[in-house]
């Protein structure tokens, strides 16, 4: 059976796994899953339905799973997905799916997510991100993969940051961030690309160079939006392994609801 402490109030409709834990007075609500191996912290609350993977880290007062802050909101039974692995701080606040959308938020696997932040209704968090202190995510936005928000940013609802990118603190996002740029500021600007964190996850010199090019056509050359998702087109087959990152970065173009920082 889960390790609860006697403080602890778990609901008979909630389902531990057994090498759970569960610290001093948190809160645990019917409808909430959690798998093996995580360990919940002093004082949380996590309300259902709520499913959270294995072998998480969920430090004290976060509270997870709540009712969206969505004068829509009427009680439909959404949800809140968390992946595996993930380590999410003290305070942090992530809120169930409205009927708008799917009905679903949710946060993948290896996440490294710090104190204060806001995951808001319908919001999709990927893999391997880190979202810095006091970050705000607003209804219906995507991070995806790798992507780092710097602490005190706040991300527009329905906007999108793309696989690799670096925003900094205090970013105010307005509109999607294509993948492996780095931005920052109020009103946002697109400062360059993200060679660093590239570089730390192992791209070769010639996909850097890739990218780099790629930066320089969207925001440096002049070109129209259309003009310079042709002249990134046109650059498919020149470094081995880059044609993924082209069409990485060509299909979120294509899909930016918002339109993109520029």
């Amino acid at each position: 059976m889960a390790t609860v402490h006697a403080t602890a109030i778990v609901d008979t409709g909630a389902e531990l796994a057994a090498t759970v834990t569960v610290g001093p007075y948190a809160v645990i609500g019917a409808g909430v899953q959690v798998g093996e191996g995580t360990r919940i912290g002093a004082h949380c609350v996590i309300e259902g339905p709520t499913v959270i993977g294995r072998d998480n880290v969920i430090h004290a007062h976060a509270a997870l799973g709540l009712a969206p802050q969505d004068m829509k909101y009427r009680g439909e039974p959404t949800r809140l997905l968390v992946g595996d692995r993930n380590t999410i701080f003290h305070f942090c606040t992530f809120s169930r799916g409205t009927a708008q959308d799917e009905g679903v938020t949710r946060v993948g696997d290896d996440n490294w997510i710090m104190a204060y932040v806001h995951i808001a209704h319908d919001s999709r968090v990927g893999h391997h991100t880190i979202l810095a202190n006091n970050a705000t995510l607003a209804g219906h936005v995507h991070v995806d993969d790798w992507a780092i928000v710097g602490g005190l940013s706040g991300i527009h609802q329905f906007c999108k940051v793309g696989a690799h990118v670096m925003l900094g603190f205090q970013s105010h996002v307005s509109q999607d961030v294509p993948p492996f740029m780095t931005a920052t500021g109020n009103p946002l600007s697109v400062a360059g690309y993200n060679a660093e964190g590239l570089r730390r996850r192992g791209f070769s010199r010639e996909r850097l160079a890739l990218v780099k090019q790629m930066h320089r056509l969207l925001y440096r050359e002049g070109l129209t939006l259309d003009k310079a998702r042709e002249a990134i087109a046109a650059l498919k087959g020149s470094v081995d392994g880059g044609d993924a990152d082209i069409q990485r970065l060509l299909a979120f173009v294509a899909g930016a609801t918002r339109g993109i920082a520029r």
